[in-house]
């Protein structure tokens, strides 16, 4: 019953091998390559491992960089799957105007988000932040609605973004601080500040329309970095995406 997830972001593809297709799984293997990295797949990390039954896995990268992990993925005989966001699944309902256009990392992210909590004994409100090439701020109720996200550029689109368009701002990067006195610094603080008020705004938002508390989870590559100027307590979770793959392949395969 191995279950391999994988989730192809837009810089890396990170893949985890577990015994089943369970919450409650043991990881067997792991690891992760940047984009340009994947045709060595099947002829290195994965070359030894065991293949897997099942497989599920989430893109955001599109479909050319699709086909080159299936294309890894021809050395077992296991079927590709790969979640589109739907109406429903897993005890999520999608407020999305348009449900399928949902990106499949917010929508997988928010299963595993909703899932973690509830295994906590918690039932509340949701604001769950992945922080990463872009950000996005989503907000679920205390009965599992999406009702809707932001979405924001990451800390490096902001830095290039006004690199690009104004003279004089090819600087180190810098540290952040309440009142920064020179232009590194500056930079990073108004991007990290930009970030932190979004996922505050959000908490506000889901507060004020659920006259509840929401519990507030964060991941993402730069999550951490994040994580010590937020004014709202965030619980740092590194395997969101794979607490929400490994919940729907529950789902689906048991």
């Amino acid at each position: 019953m191995t279950f391999l997830a994988i989730d192809v972001g837009n810089t890396r593809l990170k893949w985890a091998l577990y015994d089943r297709p369970h919450t409650q799984a043991n990881v067997l293997a792991q690891g992760a390559e940047f984009l340009e990295n994947i045709e060595t797949l099947a002829d290195g990390p994965w070359v030894t491992l065991a293949a897997p039954q099942y497989m599920l896995g989430c893109v955001v990268a599109g479909d050319a960089v699709k086909r080159r992990v299936q294309e890894q993925m021809e050395l077992w005989d296991v079927s590709p799957q790969w979640v589109v966001s739907s109406n429903a699944e897993a005890g999520i309902i999608n407020g999305y105007d348009h449900p399928t256009r949902l990106g499949a990392d917010r929508w997988v992210a928010m299963v595993g988000a909703r899932h973690r909590m509830l295994a906590q004994g918690l039932e509340k409100p949701l604001v769950v932040v992945m922080v990463g090439t872009a950000v996005t701020v989503e907000a679920l109720d205390q009965h599992g609605k999406f009702l809707g996200g932001f979405i924001l550029p990451g800390h490096g689109i902001m830095l290039r973004a006004l690199e690009s368009g104004t003279a004089g701002l090819h600087v180190p990067t810098g540290d952040v601080r309440p009142f920064p006195t020179n232009t590194s610094d500056a930079l990073t603080s108004g991007g990290t500040y930009a970030i932190a008020g979004a996922c505050e705004r959000m908490v506000h938002h889901l507060r004020a329309h659920t006259g509840i508390e929401p519990h507030c989870v964060m991941t993402g590559g730069a999550g951490w970095k994040m994580a010590p100027s937020m004014a709202i307590q965030f619980e740092l979770v590194d395997s969101l995406i794979f607490d929400g793959l490994l919940k729907l392949a529950q789902t689906r395969f048991t």
